[in-house]
């Protein structure tokens, strides 16, 4: 087992052991229940019944305020870039090559490599990039007329000339600090992060997601090779369903036959090696057969799975 799913499993453990704990004194018999299956395994507690145990105590010093900010983030960029798939058509099993993001400061960037990998794991990219300097990706702010003409009156006008002359470096600031300092017609002004929309433009083979201080920018482009890659992964999921469809053991070796297709043949010779460990194959071999018939979005074929 490893690390990371045994520390899954324990983290499960102890929540559940703590929520039959707190569910003792208004659900009494389902609290006691749960908690009798849970230490009756592992012999953790040597209490008879959850209602002799110790009631569970907050500890705030096992709150780790970094841990939470590093996780937010990265549940942030996630959603971010699976919202893009979406808008790109572009399914999750099908790998794509980059993420590309501007980091504001030294602090978001620390964060986001320290998370990097739960994030490319998550959508299926294979590198996150980040943005140095201007140029790479291009932003402009939006004025919210609604809030800003009541706080600037007569000046609104020359503060809109003044956001839309705004640098990349100005708009760096104004995301980073949260305000930004201007004259206009001879008034000191402040224009707040809150006052605008800050948007980024999309660039040639990216599209590009804009959230408070966040843009993430992802490649769109799909190679050749992340093609067959992800021609590879919708055959491993099509022959899992076919196993678990015909009552097949998670042990069981199998031999797949498919109906030939150039798509699927290029792909289980670029992937063979991988596909065949996934669905526990001996071999995959392209003839004409009498299996099910199952279909790949663009095209149908038959896939027939042997035990063997």
């Amino acid at each position: 087992m490893s690390k990371d799913k045994l520390s899954a499993y324990q983290t499960l453990y102890t929540c559940l052991e703590t929520v039959a704990k707190l569910l003792a004194p208004f659900a009494p018999f389902f609290a006691d229940r749960l908690y009798i299956d849970l230490v009756s395994v592992t012999g953790r507690d040597q209490t008879v019944s959850v209602h002799l145990s110790r009631f569970p105590v907050a500890d705030e010093t096992m709150i780790d305020k970094e841990l939470e900010a590093r996780m937010q983030l990265a549940q942030k960029v996630t959603s971010m870039v699976l919202a893009l798939r979406r808008k790109a058509n572009l399914k999750v099993r099908q790998p794509l090559q980059a993420i590309m993001i501007p980091a504001t400061d030294q602090q978001q960037k620390e964060r986001l490599e320290a998370v990097a990998h739960l994030i490319l794991n998550e959508v299926n990219v294979k590198e996150l990039k980040f943005a140095e300097g201007a140029g790479l990706l291009v932003k402009k702010v939006k004025c919210n007329f609604r809030t800003m003409g009541k706080k600037f009156g007569k000046l609104m006008k020359g503060v809109a000339s003044a956001v839309a002359a705004l640098s990349q470096e100005d708009i760096l600031q104004l995301e980073t600090v949260g305000a930004f300092h201007t004259e206009v017609e001879g008034q000191s002004v402040v224009i707040e992060a809150a006052d605008v929309e800050i948007v980024s433009e999309d660039i040639p083979g990216w599209l590009v997601a804009n959230e408070g201080n966040l843009t993430v920018a992802l490649d769109v482009e799909v190679s050749d090779q992340l093609r067959k890659e992800g021609v590879a992964r919708e055959i491993i999921n099509r022959v899992q369903n076919l196993r678990k469809d015909g009552g097949l053991e998670i042990t069981d070796r199998i031999k797949v036959l498919i109906s030939p297709n150039v798509v699927l043949a290029e792909a289980v010779d670029a992937y063979g090696e991988y596909i065949r460990t996934q669905i526990l194959a001996d071999h995959i071999q392209f003839v004409a057969n009498d299996g099910t018939e199952v279909d790949f979005d663009d095209f149908k074929v038959n896939i027939k799975v042997e035990k063997i």
